[in-house]
């Protein structure tokens, strides 16, 4: 192990602020220090930088200013570096704190302990919200507390996997290495409230709205998605994400919507103080190739033929001009816009 790597060698890094069109160009700018990165977008990536070290003759802190004095300088994007020995520590120190900033967990097991103790579980990455109340209800609530619980007793509570992998992140030991990977083809689209919001309603509403968005912007690059994503982003700066399968290939607004309300339902974030929805599809395939399965339904096809009416409008008078009601909330309802 060089000097360096005492200090770490894995970054997690944040483009704050950055948009869809730049991420890719930031993340260019990470893969001239390492080819070891992962991207996790819409704004994030991690970077291994062990072999890299030796060569720039600096550690990886050093590696991490330099990248935020390039990003700035080249892109204007400010970026915020977590440095740590795992993804895990790598991550929470990026976000132990505000953005623009580079933060560094040392590799002593006294300084992981050290980090980690007095923070609430639900800041552990990987921990969802049906976790947290699981432990909390027990009396976990703290990482140091569940850190020094017994594995058998974590296993007993959230099942064995569960149990043990909970119980070493609440170590901070995270064996998940960094998997190089190219960026996905996706296109996502992102809705920030304007307070934190907790009505499950206006949440729908958001996402009914997200969908008409990916929707309109696939079938205007006539493409078509097999997987859909949503990541929640609550007040304390946590993040859930889930994913699944689309049944067929598709660029329909209500089958988009309707895949969005299954994942969020299925978080059970019924007191959740949620910040922030990112929908995102992937998978993307060109339309002329994606496979329908004939509708004898002829509501189904109303709503399509509706649905394309609608996109010639919104392309002769913008991307405003048309969208579902439902999105919207009743003039002089409580969260409207």
């Amino acid at each position: 192990m060089t000097a360096g790597e005492h200090h770490g060698h894995v970054l997690y890094v944040r483009f704050d602020g950055c948009s869809e069109e730049v991420y890719p160009a930031l993340i260019g700018l990470l893969h001239g220090i390492t080819p070891v990165v992962q991207p996790v977008p819409r704004d994030a990536a991690f970077a291994d930088v062990r072999g890299s070290l030796r060569y720039f003759g600096c550690d990886a802190l050093q590696l991490a200013q330099r990248l935020r004095v390039q990003a700035l300088a080249r892109y204007g994007a400010d970026c915020t570096v977590g440095v740590a020995g795992n993804p895990l520590l790598a991550r929470m120190a990026a976000e132990d704190g505000p953005p623009g900033a580079v933060r560094r967990v040392p590799d002593e097991p006294e300084a992981v302990s050290g980090f980690l103790a007095g923070r609430p579980t639900v800041a552990l990455p990987g921990a969802g919200p049906a976790t947290v109340r699981t432990l909390t209800h027990y009396g976990l609530g703290r990482i140091d507390a569940v850190a020094a619980a017994p594995p058998a007793t974590l296993q007993r509570i959230l099942g064995a996997a569960a149990g043990r992998r909970i119980h070493d992140l609440a170590r901070g030991i995270d064996p998940t290495p960094v998997t190089p990977a190219a960026l996905p083809r996706s296109a996502s689209a992102e809705h920030r409230f304007g307070h934190d919001e907790l009505d499950p309603v206006m949440r729908r509403r958001a996402l009914l709205a997200l969908a008409d968005r990916l929707g309109y912007r696939l079938r205007g690059e006539e493409r078509t998605a097999r997987t859909l994503t949503l990541t929640v982003r609550y007040a304390d700066r946590s993040v859930t994400t889930r994913s699944r399968s689309l049944a067929e290939s598709t660029a329909h607004t209500p089958e988009l919507a309707a895949t969005a309300y299954a994942l969020h339902d299925g978080l059970g974030l019924q007191r959740a103080r949620v910040r922030a929805l990112t929908l995102r599809a992937e998978g993307l395939v060109a339309a002329r190739h994606a496979t329908r399965q004939l509708s004898l339904d002829p509501a189904d096809e109303r709503r399509r033929r509706a649905e394309a009416a609608a996109d010639r409008a919104r392309g002769r008078f913008g991307g405003g001009a048309v969208g579902p009601a439902a999105a919207h909330p009743p003039p002089g309802t409580a969260g409207a816009a």
